[in-house]
């Protein structure tokens, strides 16, 4: 599968930085999700569950109190304010 570098950050340091397949997420207007090769495009992220897949197939689930994500050139960036990854 195609992977993409995912960048999360919040005011205490990168919480999350490595190749994946798949980011779920929920913008203002709803859920989505980013893969590979996916366009450029900017929103603001709300409360809720995160999803990140890994490419050997685990799926890492966070929380989220909200943000802003980038993703450009094959990159994506989750800018939060406050993001908890679930053990």
């Amino acid at each position: 599968m195609n992977t993409f570098k995912l960048t999360v950050a919040s005011p205490d340091g990168n919480k999350f930085s490595g190749e994946v397949v798949k980011l779920d997420l929920r913008g203002v207007e709803g859920d989505f999700a980013i893969m590979a090769g996916h366009v450029p495009f900017v929103t603001s992220v709300v409360k809720c569950p995160c999803y990140i897949w890994l490419e050997d197939g685990t799926v890492m689930e966070g929380e989220t109190e909200g943000g802003l994500l980038t993703v450009d050139k094959g990159e994506a960036t989750f800018l939060s304010g406050s993001f908890k990854m679930k053990e």
